[in-house]
């Protein structure tokens, strides 16, 4: 990010204090938004955030109200999407109503994420009362929910976000044909600083190609955020009392994988762990995110995959601090930019994102060449999912990423490595590895999952390397590798992962091996 068309930087009080919900951070990024605009209607909102997906373009006379479908990105402030619902709902003098649309299953997510998620969106439904929103729980598809409610309350128009993933692409195509036909359908991006179709218009081979077009754009889209406001306008219609307890029995999820204690959910507690990170991690994160010993990660994934904390807000608060700690702004800008926003490129441009035909030929071709060579251990989904491998520094990996809900970036890519090396054939590591991910992780089910899983097995956005067995030409790492980068006994020691073997050969293979 270069030249003299950023926006005016915002100076954030850094201090050492500990953190709370009711955070200085949260207060100063209040008075921000009011200083930006007194609300939308005042903001010279891009329109280029919004794709207008139905016929219909111009709100109905007729309207009772406007309604912004929640899904991907479950907060109220710094949120595109609910600020572009609400513009249209002030310019057309008629209440604001935000729906949830709750699903019995998403993706194999557990009680672990929906538990998150509910929790989240308890805050959303507050912020929403008071600020004279309706606030709906709806059961069931969106898709199939939403047309309903529009016919019945006689909304003039639909506001919804955008995810790449091809079951939530499929909804949008899926209202387009069955809301009343004149009532607009818009799609806001919400969840990317340069909106993924404004980023580019093709399938990326990877971040050096993608990078300098979300750079040139950044001036135009990284801007401060307008506030929601206290809606002036209310109707007939009330959203009904949320019963939370049933929003849990309704789920028909995996309720075996236990809620993690570290990550306070929604709004508050995403931008607390904010908060933390610029008073504490982003000092050594430049120089030490590479390193699973060292508390340096801004840790914000799960907020950000549940849309609970904007990226964009993450961006602009780190980056007020780029002259007091430019190598860490910068390699933050990297990863929270230009590799997930790569992400969902990926996943919005090929539909195969989370399979071996959707990697590249020379990928394919490899894999293929190899897919016959002899593993030198072959595991079970269970036994990697119970961390029984005979790699310590793996299975404390897995112990984590089981016990926390979030495993080290840096150890993330070796653990999907080793799957590869470790199971019958690329499809069963890749199908293995986005399991585990998408069970345990918070941030799991997303672009960004499916991407680091196709990079590790399948070497999307990277290139051939050195020939070798199984792997064929796909990037190689090693535990001797990762020993010369980081103190792994140190990690281990943290998680307590056990060598396990299964036979005498395996052992004297393993033997062998430190001997090298």
């Amino acid at each position: 990010m270069s030249g003299n068309k950023e926006p005016p930087k915002k100076k954030i009080k850094v201090d050492d204090s500990s953190v709370s919900a009711q955070s200085n951070l949260k207060q100063r990024l209040d008075l921000d938004r009011k200083e930006t605009a007194d609300s939308i209607l005042n903001f010279k909102f891009n329109k280029k955030r919004v794709r207008i997906l139905s016929k219909a373009t111009e709100v109905p006379e007729d309207c009772k109200g406007i309604a912004y479908w929640m899904f991907r990105d479950e907060r109220v402030q710094d949120n595109w999407a609910f600020l572009f619902a609400q513009k249209l709902a002030l310019k057309n003098k008629v209440p604001l109503h935000v729906c949830f649309c709750l699903l019995t299953k998403f993706l194999d997510g557990t009680i672990r994420q929906f538990k998150f998620l509910l929790k989240g969106l308890k805050e959303v439904q507050n912020e929403c009362k008071e600020l004279n929103i309706e606030f709906h729980m709806l059961y069931g598809s969106g898709a199939d929910v939403m047309p309903g409610f529009v016919e019945k309350n006689k909304i003039g128009a639909l506001v919804i976000d955008f995810m790449p993933l091809r079951n939530v692409m499929a909804y949008a195509d899926q209202l387009k044909k069955t809301l009343p036909k004149n009532v607009p359908l818009c799609q806001v991006d919400a969840h990317n600083i340069v909106p993924c179709w404004e980023a580019s218009n093709k399938l990326e081979y990877g971040a050096r190609t993608i990078r300098p077009k979300i750079h040139k754009q950044l001036p135009e889209f990284l801007t401060q955020f307008p506030p929601v406001i206290k809606h002036p306008y209310s109707g007939s219609l009330k959203a009904d009392e949320i019963d939370w307890e049933r929003c849990e029995a309704h789920l028909e999820c995996d309720k075996t994988v236990e809620e993690v204690s570290w990550a306070v959910p929604g709004y508050s507690g995403g931008i607390a762990t904010l908060e933390s990170f610029i008073n504490k991690r982003l000092k050594i994160f430049g120089a030490k995110r590479n390193d699973p010993t060292q508390n340096a990660l801004s840790n914000i994934s799960p907020w950000l995959h549940f849309g609970q904390v904007s990226a964009q807000r993450c961006i602009l608060v780190v980056k007020a601090l780029r002259s007091k700690y430019p190598e860490s702004v910068d390699g933050y800008i990297e990863e929270a930019i230009v590799r997930r926003e790569l992400s969902d490129n990926f996943c919005f441009y090929n539909p195969k994102y989370d399979s071996i035909e959707g990697t590249n030929d020379w990928a394919k071709k490899t894999l293929e060449d190899h897919r016959k060579d002899k593993r030198p251990y072959l595991y079970t989904r269970e036994e990697l999912r119970d961390a029984k491998t005979h790699d310590d520094l793996w299975n404390s990996a897995q112990i984590q990423l089981v016990k926390e809900g979030k495993m080290h970036g840096f150890l993330r890519m070796y653990w999907a490595k080793k799957i590869l090396e470790w199971t019958a054939s690329p499809e069963q590591a890749l199908a293995d590895a986005i399991y585990l991910n998408d069970r345990y992780s918070l941030d799991g089910r997303d672009p960004s999952g499916y991407v680091g899983c196709m990079w590790s097995v399948c070497g999307i956005h990277d290139q051939g390397w050195g020939e070798r067995e199984v792997f064929g030409k796909i990037r190689y790492m090693n535990y001797q590798g990762c020993k010369r980068k980081f103190d792994i006994a140190a990690f281990i020691a943290r998680y307590g992962g056990k060598v396990h073997t299964k036979s005498a050969a395996m052992d004297k293979f393993l033997a062998k091996g430190k001997k090298k």
